[in-house]
């Protein structure tokens, strides 16, 4: 919703379900027009709007009401990788839909 806060929380677990403990992971996502497109309309990073928890394998994304009322796009792509602190990139969310409903009470 434009103009809200977003706020997710994605886990990283293994085949069982157990999460996997990323102490000293960092994250980051992008949101763009496409997968393919060269332009970025959202990035989020580990210590801006992701936050890494450490044993309990959780990402939480936090996007501040400011910034999704100054969004103008409506939909997109997005994925978003964790980075091990040997430098692994793992794919914690594959390639999903934003979809953007416009604000109405401001």
């Amino acid at each position: 919703k434009k103009g809200s806060t977003y706020d997710h929380i994605f886990t990283y677990q293994d085949a069982a379900g157990v999460a996997i403990d990323i102490t000293g992971y960092t994250a980051r996502m992008h949101i763009r027009a496409t997968y393919d497109a060269a332009t970025t309309l959202y990035e989020a990073l580990s210590g801006g709007a992701l936050t890494i928890g450490g044993v309990t394998g959780a990402v939480t994304l936090s996007i501040p009401a400011a910034t999704t009322a100054a969004w103008t796009f409506l939909t997109g792509v997005y994925d978003v990788e964790l980075v091990s602190p040997s430098g692994k990139v793992i794919n914690l969310v594959g390639v999903s839909r934003v979809t953007v409903s416009p604000e109405v009470t401001r």
